[in-house]
């Protein structure tokens, strides 16, 4: 492999040359095509989306509550904090900081859970 200095760059830190080069563009079927080929068969990958495997962390936001240090410090054992929220009130399911649904605090076998009641959008599988 050739230096930047090699392809026509010098010491005193002029910028390389750059050569464009043009690439044939490629319809789906091409691109199925070759896949099928290089795969022995149908493409694998073709209703795949790799971001479905990227994992997150999901928080969900159930209220919250306005309260002094003083008074956390002073907090002792069974003592309840009440939030600023209806038991009723939907919670927000919280990605990055975002909002991203809304949903009811259920139980499922012991743990909880959440039915989603409203999405900003339909979610695409």
């Amino acid at each position: 492999m050739k230096s930047i200095l090699e392809n026509g760059a010098n010491a005193q830190n002029e910028t390389p040359l750059v050569q464009m080069i043009d690439l044939a563009e490629m319809n789906e079927n091409e691109v199925k095509n070759e896949t099928d080929a290089a795969n022995g068969g149908a493409s694998v990958m073709k209703n795949i989306n790799p971001l479905h495997s990227i994992k997150t962390r999901l928080q969900v936001f159930v209220g919250e509550l306005e309260i002094s240090v003083g008074e956390l410090l002073a907090a002792k054992e069974h003592q309840v904090l009440t939030l600023n929220s209806d038991f009723n009130d939907p919670v927000d399911l919280v990605l990055e900081g975002h909002v991203v649904a809304r949903g009811k605090l259920v139980a499922v076998d012991g743990h909880f859970a959440i039915k989603i009641t409203e999405l900003p959008i339909a979610l695409k599988p």
